[in-house]
């Protein structure tokens, strides 16, 4: 019998372990979408839990023991899930940790997920996110800016920064269509794996690509924009603000081409 799961350091947690985590914001995660017991980007994964642990914690679980609570928890489950992988201090929020606290893993299966159909519509928000370059969890602002967009009729919100470029979503990568080659946005963000995936194999493709600035007055320019998480790696957004953008089928096929070349690994 298979189920989906949390388990912390590899064993079933219990609600006594998991109740102090309920009201706490000091941690860091990864989310991966698993097919067939199998991940794409891995080594990605990987990387981003051991980075954002060192600038968290100072410290990090290493790489074998991170592989077999990842293994435990997709062996409990269906062939097909989603899995959230949170790394966080024993010794919590709001102290300084000592010498006996550990950092430990917090793993959790779910139902496998692809995003939304799109096309989307974004509102264009001012605002830069703390600590960009980590996945952390607690960030209000994600969820706030999503349920105002929606109140003013769009679907999700973009952000834009102080210098006036459009660098990320609430969850989401940004990338743009100039008609020949992909423009990924310049700006202080998060490194998304699935946009870490789709530009190395972009690469092996032979497709442009190329980093600049993007505001909002650049985009009448563009010939098409997707957003892009561990869900998908493009749905179509088809307006930034006020301003429309073309579907660009032949663009989201290509970015899920580039996607699906990847190959899936075992844990």
């Amino acid at each position: 019998m298979t189920s989906f799961v949390v388990r912390r350091g590899g064993q079933v947690a219990t609600a006594a372990e998991l109740a102090p985590l309920a009201f706490a914001g000091y941690a860091h995660f990864t989310a991966m979408q698993v097919r067939g017991r199998r991940v794409r980007g891995l080594d990605l994964h990987l990387e981003r839990l051991r980075s954002a642990s060192v600038e968290l914690f100072g410290t990090a679980v290493p790489d074998e023991r991170v592989l077999a609570y990842l293994r435990a928890a997709i062996e409990a489950g269906p062939e097909d899930l989603s899995l959230t992988a949170t790394v966080y201090s024993t010794a919590g929020e709001f102290t300084v940790a000592g010498p006996d606290a550990e950092v430990e893993v917090l793993v959790r299966t779910g139902p496998a997920a692809s995003g939304p159909r799109g096309p989307l519509a974004l509102s264009a928000v001012g605002h830069e996110r703390v600590l960009p370059a980590v996945k952390h969890v607690g960030e209000v602002a994600k969820t706030y800016y999503l349920r105002q967009a929606v109140a003013q009729g769009f679907d999700d919100a973009a952000f834009v920064d102080r210098r006036g470029r459009l660098t990320e979503g609430s969850i989401w990568n940004l990338a743009f269509w100039d008609g020949a080659a992909v423009v990924w946005p310049e700006g202080e963000m998060l490194g998304g794996t699935t946009m870490g995936i789709v530009r190395r194999q972009l690469d092996r493709l032979g497709v442009a690509q190329r980093v600049q600035d993007v505001t909002p007055a650049d985009l009448p320019a563009l010939a098409g924009a997707v957003v892009m998480n561990s869900w998908t790696p493009g749905v179509a957004v088809h307006r930034i603000g006020d301003t429309p953008l073309p579907e660009a089928p032949a663009f989201v096929e290509l970015l899920h081409r580039a996607y699906e070349a990847e190959p899936l690994i075992s844990p």
